[in-house]
């Protein structure tokens, strides 16, 4: 498929999609005309892509953990590692962290509308 119906397929725009081809996240095949060309497969990608951006990953994590993640079948990648179960695990911890940060600064939040509110 060409990165329009990629993007139509994910939601995703075609200035991402060539971003996530610069980051070495997506790999099209080129036609003979230099078009781009995309498995079936890469919507899929796109949106685990999608997902591990959403988690508060960056760009070059993604592209190292990427390879190491469950096939489109669910069964384990061939590549897969102890390492990417230490990076998956350190980038919970840092989310984890985040999360925390977040309810605590929402609980001040919180008791300064009730202070606010005369309560």
């Amino acid at each position: 498929m060409r990165i329009g119906e990629l993007a139509r397929h994910t939601g995703v725009s075609q200035r991402s999609l060539r971003y996530y081809e610069t980051q070495g996240l997506l790999r099209p095949e080129r036609t003979p005309g230099g078009h781009r060309e995309y498995p079936e497969a890469a919507v899929d990608r796109v949106v685990r892509i999608q997902e591990l951006f959403a988690a508060g990953l960056h760009s070059s994590k993604i592209a190292e953990l990427l390879p190491c993640m469950r096939d489109t079948d669910g069964g384990p990648s061939a590549v897969a590692t102890p390492k990417l179960v230490e990076n998956l695990t350190s980038e919970r911890e840092r989310i984890d962290r985040m999360i925390r940060d977040l309810v605590r600064s929402r609980d001040t939040l919180d008791e300064v509308i009730q202070v606010a509110q005369g309560r």
